[in-house]
């Protein structure tokens, strides 16, 4: 999508915005679109949830990290534990959250109004992240009573790109986080926990910034799907 229509559209979402910090993310996004990626204020994102319906499953965790310059800023990186109604069920055996884990989690509606202060001024970072922005975009346009429209360069989408240009053959798997860090020769982290994905997410990012740049600046518009 050209540069010059992602802002008509984040124009269009700022003008109908009824929130002030609404209004403040969408124009925050229209100013970073002229930037090189490697100047691009970026968060990388990661949730753990209950399941993969944003419909009917809920957010369980949000991890952050920022990236400054081709830097993950590791002093700012936060994590949320969010409350939900029910139990985590079955779940747990992916994330290792319990229900006794949320008794000092923060409510929704704190979630969402913490995270999109931590958005404001940047382009978030998501490995597969029509998933992540589902849910989280859910729990916005909740809080707000207005729909909300996130938008976020995917490392999942990027690594595709990459591999199909190359005419590598997808074998199952091929494309999660720790496969993908693989290729990078970047280590293996333990999985499933919010903060150490975005983490690992960021760092596939910048391996892939400096493989498709060889050098050169990558445009932030290049990455967005």
């Amino acid at each position: 999508m050209s540069r010059y229509l992602l802002k008509s559209k984040l124009c269009w979402r700022a003008f109908r915005a009824e929130h002030q910090a609404l209004k403040a993310y969408y124009h925050g996004q229209q100013s970073l679109l002229d930037l090189d990626v490697e100047r691009a204020p970026l968060l990388a994102i990661d949730l753990e949830m209950t399941g993969l319906d944003s419909q009917f499953d809920q957010i369980l965790s949000i991890g952050i990290v920022p990236i400054e310059k081709g830097r993950l800023i590791l002093s700012k990186a936060e994590h949320k534990l969010v409350k939900i109604e029910g139990s985590v069920g079955q779940s747990a055996t992916i994330h290792g959250i319990l229900d006794h884990h949320l008794n000092s989690a923060v409510s929704p509606e704190e979630a969402m109004t913490w995270f999109l202060e931590r958005c404001q001024g940047q382009m978030l970072v998501a490995h597969h992240s029509p998933l992540d922005l589902a849910f989280l975009q859910k729990g916005l346009s909740t809080h707000f009573r207005q729909g909300v429209t996130l938008m976020a360069i995917d490392t999942l989408a990027i690594e595709k790109r990459r591999l199909m240009r190359q005419h590598e053959v997808l074998k199952e798997g091929a494309l999660r986080l720790g496969a993908s860090r693989v290729r990078y020769g970047l280590p293996v982290y333990a999985a499933h926990n919010a903060l150490i994905d975005a983490i690992a997410c960021g760092e596939l990012l910048l391996a892939q910034i400096s493989a498709i740049g060889q050098g050169e600046r990558v445009k932030l518009t290049e990455l967005l799907t």
